[in-house]
């Protein structure tokens, strides 16, 4: 089993930092091994909705769906894959702690098999890695923003908006 839990204060509002990391268009900017997303359902995000990426992680390529579980915009995005041989479960959770700071949380969850159960310990570590340093891209990508600027790469949510 693995499961890999980490998490970051971003200094933005919790409603911006929610809707740009649960948006999976945006994933591929700050996500350092997924190369892209494709939604294979009708949009928006909801519970059922199927996300198709594309991701390098540990030298190989690795093609899967996500289907969300659950949605709470601006709270928790719960997704599971849904083939291959590393069924992972993500957990995202944004909570303020003020104003203009929020804790992030992104968890990875799964029971490996085959020859990945073989190396599930490896993979944890380099998950974390992996994920602390995609959330600092995250924080780093949102802090930078000018609060007024919209386009790509900018979340374009109603708090940002003059």
């Amino acid at each position: 089993m693995v499961d890999v839990r980490t998490e970051i204060i971003i200094s933005r509002p919790c409603r911006e930092v929610a809707d740009y990391a649960a948006n999976p268009d945006n994933a591929p900017t700050w996500y350092s091994r997924i190369a892209s997303a494709e939604w294979r359902s009708p949009r928006p995000l909801a519970p059922g909705a199927r996300i198709a990426f594309i991701a390098t992680f540990l030298g190989r390529t690795l093609d899967y769906t996500y289907e969300i579980e659950e949605y709470v915009p601006g709270e928790r995005l719960v997704m599971r894959t849904l083939e291959g041989p590393f069924p992972m479960r993500t957990e995202y959770t944004w909570a303020a702690l003020d104003a203009s700071r929020t804790r992030m949380t992104l968890r990875n969850s799964g029971a490996p098999s085959g020859f990945s159960r073989l190396v599930a310990p490896f993979m944890a570590v380099a998950m974390r890695s992996n994920i602390t340093g995609d959330l600092r891209r995250l924080a780093g990508i949102l802090e930078a923003t000018d609060p007024g600027a919209t386009g790509p790469g900018v979340p374009d949510t109603h708090e940002n908006r003059t």
